[in-house]
């Protein structure tokens, strides 16, 4: 995949998206067997290089309920994706993310992520948010 319309193509075959932008997706990841479901965001963000990258992230909990320490130590540890702050709804929140450039972008790498990424979340979050669905 070399641009964000292919990614686009690539996702709506696979997931209903509930946000459909010019350069941002939106859906719906089930998980686990309970009809628990991590919502996934796709962007695509520039470096200062110009090389494009399509940034996969998935909240996780507000930062207020979290240690910025346990942020850090999970990070050394993590394979795919690493955990930051962004807003959503004007809350911080700990999202999971992960940036992947289009040079070596495909749809068996992407899927991957994400089928790692959601659940990965997903077990962050009932684990601190007392098994609340909260993204």
């Amino acid at each position: 995949m070399e641009t964000f319309a292919e990614v686009r193509d690539f996702v709506q075959e696979r997931h209903e998206l509930m946000i459909d932008e010019p350069f941002l997706l939106g859906f719906e990841c089930p998980v686990g067997d309970q009809g628990r479901k991590q919502s996934i965001f796709m962007a695509e963000i520039k470096a200062d290089d110009g090389r494009r990258f399509l940034r996969v992230e998935t909240p996780v909990v507000p930062l207020e309920d979290f240690d910025a320490e346990k942020c850090l130590r999970i990070n050394l540890m993590q394979r795919v994706g690493y955990l930051a702050v962004g807003d959503l709804d004007s809350v911080a929140f700990i999202k999971l993310c992960e940036n992947m450039p289009y040079a070596s972008l495909d749809g068996e790498e992407l899927e991957y992520v994400v089928n790692h990424m959601a659940p990965m979340a997903d077990r962050f979050e009932q684990v601190l948010e007392y098994d609340s669905d909260i993204a």
